[in-house]
């Protein structure tokens, strides 16, 4: 008789206390069917492979160690919490990762109660967890709190800061160190295991805290002796590190994929940890894919693929990258002028430097996910007088945005600032959005803020940011294609504050300030045709503003419409407050300010989300006939 195969091991586990009643003995083969699920899933939806392929072993093994979610679990950034959304009740809904009104890809907190903290941006786990574990001894609970962490985000400041304050403070807090980029040489056999027993048990533990203790008898110089020669001996047996001097009970490397390795560290850590611990795994990203272990960027983030050959769907473009178009001008300005330097802060490919990193390797600088540092460290360049393009996403420019205001404008230093991912970005989210930067820069005195309509311009603008030498100036342009016009051989230098016409009306004025230019121009003709005349100009500028432009547009028509992929109190903001302060506003002007709405949108495809927002050529339709009292014509008129 042929018996019947047995339930996989994952179908059993719903939630993590399932998890705990998983003898260890069958965890390498329930890591097997969660990695394939994962796997799965992702060839689905596309999204960030490799950093949850990373940690299965290890994000199994905390939830079969800690009591979550009353323990709390905190990942930095979020790529690698894929795992564990199949591991807390999401399984069901794993194939909707990244989609519209589906999981979103990174932990958050309104998704379940698993997701203790919401993440997208790196290196602020340890600072979360830090305020947990001291709101826990507050309340007096005796909950854990443990904050997962890339060796890639320790390149932050913000890491350090958190590390420095939780040993200051003594803070019963489990900071894992999950290094992925082998930078440190992996553990090996059986010696390595055993050490790492050895100094996360008890006795070690118990002899640390013996020397905490004597301090109220011997007095602090005493204890500072006994700890140093505690650590002292240990440093022999698994090596002394600057944690350690920051206050954390150091214990690794150890194999991140090892069960052997990981459960009993972990439950010693549990048991006996009373201050900050740092447990350091080395695991290997993209693991048990071949695919993604091949890949030289493990499969990062992927677009759906084929499970078996691991070969990714490629969409067909039919115009450039923005992100390409700006990577190509600047190594053709580049190699005219050997003033110009490139900084990054670890995106050299999402940013376009990659082509400037090849061909000009000592001009182009990754600093890693530094931000802060990148902005000064460009201040200094430019400070000595040359010409640095500080290339940064619109999200991650806002951690440098005291550093842009304090080291670069009211220094009056010509940064350039090239801003990717301008508006909305689709599958990333709200997170990743690019809406403020034309608000926090605009109210800057001196700073010059350019936002492309197409490639083109963008090509204008990189050249005109090479030419600037008055002050910090900035261009922003979206995530993905352009519209597809014909790219000049090389960008021209644009006047500074200057716009520009591209169809004449008499009735409706459009003015855009970006790439929605062409649903402008599309949203022109439905108007023409309802016999609404329209002009339509591109700003160019949301500082300093074409005045003169703006006045005629003012002057000569009955409405005015302002378009821009930025939040409230950006480009329209501007544009009202001078034809506030020139009585433009007074003169029966019937005008409507188009903006990213004062929500947080949720994922979806950015057409979609543009759709939402009225900021597609439908969208600007119905505005115009909204501020002409008839907004059901705009519905229509729109198509």
């Amino acid at each position: 008789m042929t018996s019947l195969p047995a339930t996989p091991l994952l179908d059993q586990v719903k939630l993590p206390a399932d998890l705990r009643k998983v003898d260890d003995r069958e965890l390498p083969q329930f890591a097997r069917e969660l990695r394939d699920e994962m796997i799965d899933a992702v060839s689905q939806t596309g999204g960030h492979l490799g950093a949850g392929l990373g940690v299965v072993e290890l994000t199994i093994a905390i939830h079969k160690v800690f009591n979550t979610p009353d323990d709390r679990l905190i990942f930095d950034v979020g790529h690698q919490c894929y795992p564990h959304k199949i591991l807390t009740g999401r399984r069901d809904r794993i194939r909707t990762l990244r989609q519209e009104n589906g999981l979103s890809g990174f932990t958050r907190r309104a998704e379940s109660e698993y997701d203790p903290f919401g993440a997208a941006h790196s290196s602020t786990s340890i600072s979360a967890g830090l305020g947990m574990a001291v709101a826990a001894d507050l309340s007096g609970s005796k909950r854990n709190v443990i904050s997962v962490i890339g060796d890639g985000a320790m390149s932050a400041g913000m890491a350090y800061e958190a590390l420095n304050n939780a040993g200051a403070l003594d803070a019963r807090l489990i900071v894992i160190l999950n290094d992925n980029d082998m930078s440190i040489a992996p553990p090996t056999g059986a010696m390595s295991a055993y050490l790492a027993r050895l100094a996360s048990g008890r006795a070690y533990m118990g002899v640390r805290d013996l020397g905490k203790k004597l301090t109220g008898y011997l007095g602090k110089s005493i204890d500072r002796a006994i700890t140093r020669a505690v650590e002292h001996a240990r440093g022999y047996v698994t090596g002394g590190t600057m944690f350690e001097e920051m206050g954390f009970y150091h214990i690794g490397p150890i194999d991140g994929h090892s069960f052997e390795h990981l459960l009993p560290v972990l439950r010693n850590v549990r048991d006996n940890a009373r201050g900050p611990v740092l447990i350091h795994v080395v695991t290997q990203k993209g693991k048990g894919y071949p695919p993604a272990e091949a890949a030289a960027d493990k499969y990062h983030g992927v677009n759906k693929f084929d499970v078996v050959t691991g070969t990714q769907a490629k969409s067909k473009p039919n115009a450039p990258s923005y992100t390409s178009v700006f990577g190509d001008a600047l190594v053709q300005e580049a190699t005219i002028d050997d003033k110009i330097v490139a900084i990054t802060a670890a995106m050299p490919n999402g940013t376009g430097l990659d082509k400037m990193q090849g061909l000009f390797p000592s001009r182009t600088f990754d600093v890693g996910i530094a931000e802060q540092h990148a902005v000064t460290f460009a201040a200094g360049l430019a400070a000595e007088g040359y010409k640095p393009f500080c290339a940064l996403y619109s999200t991650f420019l806002q951690r440098g945005y005291d550093q842009v205001v304090h080291d670069v404008a009211i220094q009056k230093l010509p940064v350039r600032f090239p801003i990717d991912r301008a508006g909305f970005v689709g599958a990333d989210g709200p997170t990743h959005a690019g809406s403020f930067d034309t608000t926090f820069l605009a109210t800057l005195p001196g700073m010059v803020v350019m936002a492309a309509a197409d490639e083109a311009e963008l090509k204008h603008m990189v050249r005109t940011a090479s030419a600037y030498d008055e002050g910090p100036i900035s261009f922003r342009y979206p995530r993905g294609e352009g519209v597809g016009v014909e790219l000049p051989e090389r960008g021209r230098i644009l006047e500074i504050g200057k716009g520009r016409v591209l169809k004449q009306g008499s009735k409706v004025a459009i003015l855009s300030f970006g790439t929605r230019l062409k649903d402008c121009l599309l949203a022109a003709e439905d108007l023409d045709a309802a016999g609404l005349s329209t002009t339509v100009a591109d700003a160019r500028f949301a500082k300093p503003l074409d005045h003169d432009l703006i006045r005629q547009l003012a002057r000569h028509h009955e409405v005015l419409i302002t378009v821009e992929e930025g939040a409230v109190g950006g480009f329209a903001s501007q544009v009202l407050q001078f034809m506030a302060m020139e009585g433009l506003l007074d003169q029966g002007l019937k005008i409507r300010p188009l903006v990213l709405p004062d929500v947080w949108m949720e994922q979806a495809s950015p057409d979609a989300m543009y759709a939402a927002a009225g900021l597609d050529r439908a969208g600007i339709v119905a505005a115009v006939f909204g501020a002409l009292g008839n907004p059901q014509i705009g519905v229509g008129a729109a198509g």
